[in-house]
């Protein structure tokens, strides 16, 4: 085979929010911890255990800004990537590594927990009226159905 392939696909919660970064280049740029958890039984004690990872992942750009905007701690996204090894030096001496996920495809899995606030009265009007209808509905009678 000539070619090769790094490719990440990951689904899991994100640790904590996401941290952001404009470089002097303009760029845009975030960071965020993902946790992903495996579960098996243990053999010798029937237990189930919970073994989870966690991972670094980097976005650029446009999906630094929508992870800046949309992404908090806790939620469910799948991430698609590459990996990035990089080396640095400490204060030390000591030489250090560091493994990322480079993600160019990001989705949010969470439902959106909260509700668009409204300024206009008819819409929570509207929404009683919406009710109302349903509720009479299931309390027709089901007996007169042809079917």
């Amino acid at each position: 085979m000539n070619g090769s392939v790094n490719k990440v696909i990951l689904v899991g919660n994100l640790g904590k929010n996401p941290e952001i970064r404009k470089l002097e280049s303009g760029a845009l740029m975030a960071r965020f911890s993902m946790a992903t958890s495996e579960y098996y039984t243990d053999k010798t004690s029937g237990k189930k255990i919970e073994s989870t990872d966690w991972h670094d992942v980097v976005v650029w750009r446009n999906l630094a800004e929508t992870t800046e905007k949309y992404l908090k701690k806790g939620m469910k996204v799948y991430v698609e990537g590459r990996l990035k090894k990089s080396s640095w030096t400490d204060k030390e001496g000591n030489q250090r590594y560091n493994v990322d996920i480079v993600a160019d495809k990001l989705t949010i899995l969470s439902k959106n927990e909260t509700k668009p606030q409204t300024k206009h009265s008819y819409a929570s009007d509207n929404e009683a009226k919406i009710t109302s209808q349903i509720e009479g509905i299931e309390a027709q009678n089901d007996d007169e159905l042809p079917f």
